[in-house]
């Protein structure tokens, strides 16, 4: 069988930022504008204010199978994955949503056009190690590429991991743990460009 590359899908497939905007726009009936387009973080980059009580209840609401299913792709990141397709890969998403949003990612990444071999959700429960080491353990991945430092934590250290790094106000990817991953990238078009040359 061809390797299996393992990729992230908020931040490396889809973008979670535009789908955060559509979910505020649906609970609060105006879409926000953009505060500033270099955070990592969706409350950053858009000018919304922090939450409580019911108003936090009303957006939670919209976090739903809607919300899951519909998330835009990221620009490149089809492409990217065809490319990685035609030079000999197979590839699976590895994405830390909650199981019982699972089929609804699954149906979004389907839609979207990425040729995929499948879907593993892991949850994203707060450890030392990566909510995603186990499932990339068994999958035995030649690359694994996220968006998200910590969830590079505790993963076989055979498995090439590949962090996107993305808008840097704010960002989680800094500190000593880079020196654990093994390659740095601007977007997963970055990534394939490297990995179809040869690494």
């Amino acid at each position: 069988m061809n390797p299996l590359i393992a990729l992230d899908a908020d931040g490396v497939l889809l973008d979670f930022h535009q789908a955060y905007a559509s979910a505020w726009e649906r609970a609060f009936g105006a879409r926000p504008a953009l505060r500033d387009p270099k955070a990592y973080w969706p409350i950053d980059r858009w000018d919304v204010q922090r939450l409580s009580g019911a108003g936090l209840e009303t957006l939670r609401a919209c976090f739903d199978e809607t919300f899951w299913s519909s998330v835009p792709a990221l620009p490149g990141a089809l492409d990217a994955c065809q490319r990685l397709v035609a030079g000999g890969f197979r590839l699976v998403c590895v994405s830390a949503v909650d199981s019982k949003f699972a089929a609804a990612r699954e149906t979004n990444l389907s839609a979207l056009g990425f040729p995929l071999d499948g879907l593993v959700a892991t949850g994203h429960t707060a450890v030392d190690v990566s909510p995603k080491a186990e499932a990339l353990a068994r999958l035995k991945p030649v690359a694994f590429v996220d968006d998200y430092l910590p969830y590079h934590r505790g993963v076989h250290p055979a498995i090439h991991k590949a962090l996107v790094m993305r808008e840097p106000n704010g960002s989680p990817n800094t500190g000593p743990d880079l020196q654990h991953v093994d390659s740095q990238h601007p977007n997963l078009g970055a990534f394939a460009d490297m990995w179809l040359r040869g690494g």
